[in-house]
Protein backbone atom coordinates (compact mmCIF):
# COMPACT_ATOMS: atom_id res chain seq x y z
CA UNK A 1 0.00 0.00 0.00
CA UNK A 2 1.75 3.59 -1.34
CA UNK A 3 1.90 5.95 1.80
CA UNK A 4 3.08 9.63 1.78
CA UNK A 5 6.32 8.35 3.07
CA UNK A 6 6.74 5.94 -0.06
CA UNK A 7 7.37 6.60 -3.37
CA UNK A 8 3.78 6.71 -4.95
CA UNK A 9 2.60 7.23 -8.51
CA UNK A 10 -1.20 8.60 -8.45
CA UNK A 11 -3.39 10.69 -11.60
CA UNK A 12 -3.81 14.51 -10.41
CA UNK A 13 -6.07 16.56 -12.93
CA UNK A 14 -4.23 16.65 -16.21
CA UNK A 15 -0.60 15.36 -14.50
CA UNK A 16 1.10 12.33 -13.35
CA UNK A 17 2.51 13.00 -9.80
CA UNK A 18 5.60 10.72 -8.31
CA UNK A 19 6.46 11.06 -5.07
CA UNK A 20 9.88 9.85 -4.06
CA UNK A 21 11.39 10.14 -0.16
CA UNK A 22 15.49 9.87 -0.41
CA UNK A 23 15.40 8.41 3.31
CA UNK A 24 14.59 4.97 1.75
CA UNK A 25 16.36 2.11 0.26
CA UNK A 26 16.37 1.05 -3.13
CA UNK A 27 13.82 -1.41 -3.69
CA UNK A 28 11.34 -3.15 -6.46
CA UNK A 29 8.58 -1.11 -5.21
CA UNK A 30 10.57 2.10 -5.98
CA UNK A 31 11.60 0.89 -9.41
CA UNK A 32 8.13 0.09 -10.12
CA UNK A 33 6.30 3.04 -8.86
CA UNK A 34 8.50 4.75 -11.45
CA UNK A 35 8.24 2.06 -13.83
CA UNK A 36 4.26 2.99 -13.89
CA UNK A 37 4.30 6.45 -13.72
CA UNK A 38 6.32 6.20 -17.67
CA UNK A 39 3.83 3.61 -18.68
CA UNK A 40 0.87 6.14 -17.73
CA UNK A 41 3.13 9.18 -19.11
CA UNK A 42 3.68 6.98 -22.51
CA UNK A 43 -0.01 5.68 -23.31
CA UNK A 44 -0.98 9.06 -23.10
CA UNK A 45 0.86 10.27 -26.09
CA UNK A 46 2.52 13.08 -24.45
CA UNK A 47 -0.15 14.51 -23.42
CA UNK A 48 -0.54 16.88 -19.60
CA UNK A 49 2.77 17.18 -17.58
CA UNK A 50 5.00 14.50 -14.91
CA UNK A 51 5.47 16.12 -11.75
CA UNK A 52 8.18 14.71 -9.06
CA UNK A 53 8.31 15.73 -6.08
CA UNK A 54 11.50 14.55 -3.87
CA UNK A 55 12.30 15.41 -0.78
CA UNK A 56 14.92 13.39 2.23
CA UNK A 57 18.43 12.02 2.18
CA UNK A 58 19.50 8.73 3.30
CA UNK A 59 20.53 9.17 7.19
CA UNK A 60 21.29 5.45 7.53
CA UNK A 61 23.01 2.47 5.86
CA UNK A 62 20.83 1.76 2.77
CA UNK A 63 22.94 -0.53 0.67
CA UNK A 64 22.71 -3.35 3.02
CA UNK A 65 22.07 -6.69 0.65
CA UNK A 66 22.27 -4.01 -2.21
CA UNK A 67 23.31 -6.03 -5.46
CA UNK A 68 24.00 -4.20 -9.14
CA UNK A 69 21.38 -5.98 -10.30
CA UNK A 70 18.37 -3.67 -9.10
CA UNK A 71 20.83 -0.67 -8.91
CA UNK A 72 20.90 -1.06 -12.92
CA UNK A 73 16.98 -1.15 -13.44
CA UNK A 74 16.66 1.68 -11.44
CA UNK A 75 18.84 3.77 -13.38
CA UNK A 76 17.10 2.44 -16.54
CA UNK A 77 14.19 3.20 -15.16
CA UNK A 78 15.40 6.72 -14.56
CA UNK A 79 16.63 7.15 -18.05
CA UNK A 80 13.47 6.41 -18.79
CA UNK A 81 11.89 8.96 -17.12
CA UNK A 82 14.56 11.30 -18.39
CA UNK A 83 13.59 10.67 -21.83
CA UNK A 84 9.31 10.37 -21.99
CA UNK A 85 7.46 12.21 -24.35
CA UNK A 86 5.60 14.50 -21.47
CA UNK A 87 7.29 17.80 -19.75
CA UNK A 88 8.82 16.55 -16.35
CA UNK A 89 9.15 19.13 -13.65
CA UNK A 90 10.48 18.34 -10.10
CA UNK A 91 9.43 20.05 -6.70
CA UNK A 92 12.01 19.53 -4.40
CA UNK A 93 11.82 20.17 -0.33
CA UNK A 94 14.38 20.26 2.23
CA UNK A 95 17.67 17.91 1.76
CA UNK A 96 17.83 15.81 -1.24
CA UNK A 97 19.74 12.92 -1.70
CA UNK A 98 19.94 9.19 -2.77
CA UNK A 99 17.33 8.44 -4.70
CA UNK A 100 15.36 12.06 -4.61
CA UNK A 101 18.46 13.37 -6.13
CA UNK A 102 18.41 10.61 -8.79
CA UNK A 103 15.35 11.68 -9.38
CA UNK A 104 15.37 15.54 -9.33
CA UNK A 105 18.41 15.10 -11.79
CA UNK A 106 16.37 13.14 -14.46
CA UNK A 107 14.01 15.70 -14.71
CA UNK A 108 13.31 19.01 -17.36
CA UNK A 109 12.48 21.78 -14.56
CA UNK A 110 13.38 21.91 -11.17
CA UNK A 111 11.77 24.21 -8.54
CA UNK A 112 12.90 24.42 -4.88
CA UNK A 113 12.02 25.53 -1.84
CA UNK A 114 14.66 27.82 0.13
CA UNK A 115 15.69 24.60 2.43
CA UNK A 116 17.29 22.50 -0.47
CA UNK A 117 20.04 20.94 -0.21
CA UNK A 118 21.41 18.49 -2.94
CA UNK A 119 23.60 15.77 -1.19
CA UNK A 120 25.47 12.86 -2.49
CA UNK A 121 24.90 9.87 -0.19
CA UNK A 122 27.30 7.83 1.70
CA UNK A 123 27.82 4.08 1.61
CA UNK A 124 29.44 1.88 3.54
CA UNK A 125 32.08 4.43 4.26
CA UNK A 126 32.50 6.01 0.90
CA UNK A 127 30.04 8.28 -1.50
CA UNK A 128 27.63 6.02 -3.71
CA UNK A 129 29.14 6.35 -7.21
CA UNK A 130 25.70 6.03 -8.95
CA UNK A 131 24.70 8.13 -12.35
CA UNK A 132 23.40 11.26 -9.75
CA UNK A 133 27.32 11.23 -9.91
CA UNK A 134 27.50 11.22 -13.61
CA UNK A 135 24.93 13.78 -14.06
CA UNK A 136 26.38 16.61 -12.08
CA UNK A 137 29.78 16.15 -13.56
CA UNK A 138 28.40 16.00 -16.96
CA UNK A 139 26.53 19.43 -16.17
CA UNK A 140 29.69 21.47 -14.78
CA UNK A 141 32.34 19.13 -13.29
CA UNK A 142 34.52 22.28 -13.44
CA UNK A 143 32.60 23.93 -10.52
CA UNK A 144 34.09 24.14 -7.43
CA UNK A 145 30.53 23.34 -5.59
CA UNK A 146 30.35 20.28 -7.17
CA UNK A 147 33.61 19.29 -7.43
CA UNK A 148 32.97 19.23 -3.35
CA UNK A 149 30.39 17.43 -3.52
CA UNK A 150 31.36 14.63 -5.52
CA UNK A 151 34.78 14.26 -4.36
CA UNK A 152 33.86 15.34 -0.73
CA UNK A 153 30.26 14.72 0.14
CA UNK A 154 29.66 18.38 0.83
CA UNK A 155 26.14 19.34 0.31
CA UNK A 156 25.42 21.91 -2.42
CA UNK A 157 23.02 24.71 -1.06
CA UNK A 158 19.81 25.91 -2.96
CA UNK A 159 21.63 29.15 -4.16
CA UNK A 160 24.65 27.35 -5.18
CA UNK A 161 22.21 24.86 -7.10
CA UNK A 162 20.10 27.57 -8.40
CA UNK A 163 23.39 30.01 -10.26
CA UNK A 164 24.55 26.73 -11.31
CA UNK A 165 21.38 25.81 -12.96
CA UNK A 166 20.90 22.63 -11.10
CA UNK A 167 17.68 24.26 -9.90
CA UNK A 168 15.69 26.55 -12.53
CA UNK A 169 13.82 28.10 -9.94
CA UNK A 170 13.92 28.66 -6.00
CA UNK A 171 10.25 29.66 -4.60
CA UNK A 172 7.98 30.58 -2.09
CA UNK A 173 5.29 29.82 -3.47
CA UNK A 174 5.58 26.42 -5.21
CA UNK A 175 2.17 25.78 -6.10
CA UNK A 176 2.17 29.37 -8.13
CA UNK A 177 5.38 28.43 -9.61
CA UNK A 178 4.61 25.06 -10.64
CA UNK A 179 1.44 25.87 -12.04
CA UNK A 180 3.38 28.92 -14.45
CA UNK A 181 5.67 26.43 -15.30
CA UNK A 182 2.70 24.26 -16.91
CA UNK A 183 0.42 26.52 -18.28
CA UNK A 184 3.48 27.53 -20.16
CA UNK A 185 4.38 24.28 -21.53
CA UNK A 186 0.99 23.18 -22.13
CA UNK A 187 0.72 23.40 -26.02
CA UNK A 188 4.12 21.24 -26.34
CA UNK A 189 3.99 18.20 -28.41
CA UNK A 190 5.57 15.64 -25.88
CA UNK A 191 6.59 13.77 -28.77
CA UNK A 192 8.51 16.93 -30.17
CA UNK A 193 10.02 17.74 -26.81
CA UNK A 194 11.31 14.32 -26.65
CA UNK A 195 13.07 14.75 -29.67
CA UNK A 196 14.34 17.92 -28.96
CA UNK A 197 15.52 16.40 -25.51
CA UNK A 198 16.75 13.72 -27.28
CA UNK A 199 18.82 15.76 -29.90
CA UNK A 200 19.91 18.22 -27.02
CA UNK A 201 21.73 14.79 -25.20
CA UNK A 202 23.43 14.06 -28.35
CA UNK A 203 25.06 17.34 -29.38
CA UNK A 204 27.90 17.02 -26.72
CA UNK A 205 29.00 13.50 -27.78
CA UNK A 206 28.35 13.53 -31.56
CA UNK A 207 29.97 15.21 -34.83
CA UNK A 208 27.97 17.47 -37.04
CA UNK A 209 28.51 15.34 -39.81
CA UNK A 210 26.85 12.63 -37.55
CA UNK A 211 24.28 15.34 -36.13
CA UNK A 212 23.18 16.54 -39.22
CA UNK A 213 21.28 13.73 -40.17
CA UNK A 214 19.13 13.49 -36.80
CA UNK A 215 18.62 17.15 -37.30
CA UNK A 216 17.53 16.86 -41.01
CA UNK A 217 15.06 14.47 -40.12
CA UNK A 218 13.45 16.16 -37.26
CA UNK A 219 13.22 19.23 -39.27
CA UNK A 220 11.48 17.25 -42.04
CA UNK A 221 8.84 15.67 -39.16
CA UNK A 222 8.10 19.17 -38.08
CA UNK A 223 7.58 20.33 -41.84
CA UNK A 224 5.44 17.60 -42.32
CA UNK A 225 3.08 17.42 -39.41
CA UNK A 226 2.82 21.39 -40.26
CA UNK A 227 1.63 20.59 -43.76
CA UNK A 228 -1.08 17.81 -42.35
CA UNK A 229 -2.21 20.91 -39.83
CA UNK A 230 -2.53 22.97 -42.85
CA UNK A 231 -4.35 21.44 -45.19
CA UNK A 232 -6.78 20.58 -42.18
Amino acid sequence: MNTISEIDAQSEADALVLRIDGTKPLSADVIAAVTAVCDRAEDGAGQGHVIVRVSGAPTAPWTEDLTVAPVSKWERALRRLERLPAATIAVADGDCGGLALDALLATDYRIATGSVRLTMPPADGTLWPGMALYRLANHAASAAVIRRALLFGIPIEAAEALALHLINEVSDDVASSLARFTGRTAVLSGSDLAIRRQLMFDATSTGFEEALGAHLAACDLTLRRAGVEAAA
